[in-house]
């Protein structure tokens, strides 16, 4: 029972033997976590178009629920900047942003968001998350970065714009630009150019200066913080409240009140597609970034357990307030490096933005939407990697095809539609390279048993056995192509008394394969001609016994290649093992 119970609640693993020495590295982490936590939660609820506040509420409780359930020792679960996006895609067309409808909708969101992938985790459908490839992912991070940026300059510049496509943004922006609110630009332009200036130069400078090499790097990662200071402090006493910089304004003090969301079939039905779509891109990150940083101390990820983790994160952040969230990458990367050694660091967190709630929100008064705005802008622009487009494209231009569809179609008709782009594109693309699967005829090698591409090796060919190797499973859509390039094979080859299928590259034949099968046999047999086949996979072979295609076959299924050429032909196999010891 206890192993059973442990494997629902992993908490239960770790907490064995938990000692002083890993609380001091776990709260030495949650410190240095919860400082950069602040300010990006309450970027990330501005950017999702909810109160600040929001943000914070989104980051006690999930953690809370990630720390019972996850299984990686240093992910930090939380709002993060493309979930934030998306909340926003999803319910701004529906409901005015900040308001009390716009806040029960980010709730249901996120309830949605976690049942489905409590859902997932209940049929362990993990592997769906499998069909956003990397490219898609890739470029979606990327132009959604993009995007991101655009639409927050608005708020460094005080601009008084609206759209949610480049389409839109880039000719709103260009036409304001004469009415740049220059208070407001002096704010965030600095603030942009400090929080440049930390990232790029700041760790280099601190270690040149002999500190330590993991404490530079988090000194770094807290330059938000020092924005955030200066601008309250430089709003404060300038009085730029008064000159029309836009601050947060008063934040509740205190937390909420758990509750359900309210539950409106008609709104949950709208936004479930939203949701299945938050659900699998905030899986795909969570566990991309999970993945990374247990490799580093071979540790292991269950990802089946891992959608209760981040389903339950959701539920959570549902109850108590929040919206949708899922793994960061900055912040676990900064979670990890600052010697967090369990997910209790994730608890202790939540510990550290619960007090800042309580007592110290009053504080975040004058804070600028300006330099919220730039802590954003600085933390998507580092995900965006457009050089990765040009490298996947030299290496597959199909890939390539389905990244650049994907960038296009967030930049320019939305997140949303620009996912859905990139998933179709690359199911598309798979359908359209494994329709044609490529098929070489092989021959022997010269004093060996292997058989290889005539068109790439220098063999030695039987004059009457066509040795076809097929380099594809076998399904629907390559079904009939088969039947075509045999036929074709056999036209060239004028000579052939035997043809052997070499199926070492099949690891399926589905119904329509076998009847394709059935048929080529039945129009070999016509033309005097066997059909075999050879190097059979096994699942593949169970398959095929069920059916009465090996007792209609007029032909043999070989153990392998060699053995079908010395049966069907032995003269050829005699003089390819002769050429080699010819040849030496």
């Amino acid at each position: 029972m206890p192993a059973r119970l442990a494997r629902w609640l992993p908490c239960l693993t770790w907490a064995h033997g938990y000692n002083r020495h890993t609380a001091a590295s776990d709260t030495l982490a949650a410190v240095i976590v919860t400082l950069m936590l602040i300010p990006q939660s309450l970027a990330y609820a501005m950017l999702a178009g909810l109160p600040p506040v929001t943000g914070l509420y989104a980051s006690i409780l999930p953690l809370i629920a990630y720390t019972l359930f996850g299984t990686s020792r240093a992910l930090a679960v939380g709002p993060v900047a493309v979930v934030s996006l998306m909340t926003a895609a999803a319910l701004t067309p529906l409901f005015a942003p900040g308001s009390a409808e716009y806040l029960g909708a980010a709730m249901l969101l996120a309830m949605l968001s976690g049942a489905i992938l409590l859902g997932m985790a209940l049929l362990r459908l993990g592997f769906l998350a499998n069909f956003l490839s990397h490219p898609v992912i890739s470029g979606f991070i990327s132009a959604s970065g993009l995007l991101i940026a655009l639409g927050q300059l608005k708020h460094v510049l005080g601009l008084n714009i609206s759209g949610d496509t480049a389409l839109l943004l880039v000719p709103a922006l260009v036409k304001a630009l004469p009415t740049v609110h220059w208070p407001t630009a002096a704010i965030g332009l600095s603030s942009l150019a400090f929080l440049f200036a930390v990232r790029s130069h700041l760790a280099p400078l601190l270690r040149a200066l002999g500190m330590p090499h993991a404490l530079a790097g988090n000194l770094a990662r807290l330059g938000p913080v020092l924005a955030l200071i200066g601008a309250v402090a430089a709003v404060q006493w300038g009085q730029l409240v008064d000159a029309g910089v836009h601050v947060v304004g008063a934040i509740p003090q205190g937390l909420p009140s758990l509750a359900l969301p309210a539950w409106d079939a008609s709104l949950a039905l709208t936004l479930l597609p939203a949701a299945i779509l938050i659900s699998l891109v905030g899986f795909v990150e969570s566990v991309s970034v999970a993945q990374t940083l247990a490799a580093r101390h071979r540790q292991r990820i269950d990802p089946n357990q891992e959608l209760v983790a981040l389903g339950s994160a959701n539920v959570a952040a549902a109850l108590g307030g929040g919206f949708p969230v899922t793994g960061g990458f900055a912040r676990s990367v900064v979670n990890y490096d600052a010697g967090a050694r369990t997910p209790l660091a994730g608890a202790l967190t939540a510990l550290g933005i619960t007090i800042t709630v309580l007592f110290f929100t009053p504080l975040f008064h004058n804070l600028p939407h300006a330099v919220l705005a730039a802590t954003i802008i600085v933390a998507v622009l580092s995900l965006v990697d457009l050089k990765a487009l040009v490298r996947t494209w030299r290496y597959s231009r199909q890939d390539g095809l389905a990244m650049a569809g994907t960038i296009g179609g967030v930049l320019l008709l939305g997140v949303e539609a620009g996912i859905l782009i990139g998933v179709g594109l690359s199911l598309l693309l798979f359908l359209w390279r494994t329709s044609q699967p490529h098929m070489a005829v092989v021959g022997q090698m010269p004093g060996s048993e292997h058989f290889r591409n005539i068109a790439r090796h220098n063999v030695i060919q039987s004059p009457t056995v066509l040795s076809v190797r097929v380099d594809e499973s076998l399904y629907f859509p390559n079904a009939r192509y088969l039947e075509d390039q045999i036929v074709a094979l056999v036209e060239a080859h004028p000579a052939t008394r035997h043809l052997v299928l070499m199926c070492s590259g099949v690891n399926l034949i589905d119904a329509s394969a076998l009847t394709s099968l059935e048929a080529i046999a039945a129009r070999l047999a016509t033309a005097d001609i066997q059909l075999h086949l050879s190097e059979v996979k096994g699942p593949v072979m169970d398959q095929l016994q069920r059916t009465d295609f090996l007792k209609q076959l007029n032909g043999e299924v070989f153990l392998c290649q060699y053995d079908a050429l010395r049966s069907l032909d032995p003269d050829s196999t005699a003089r390819a093992l002769q050429a080699g010891r010819a040849s030496t």
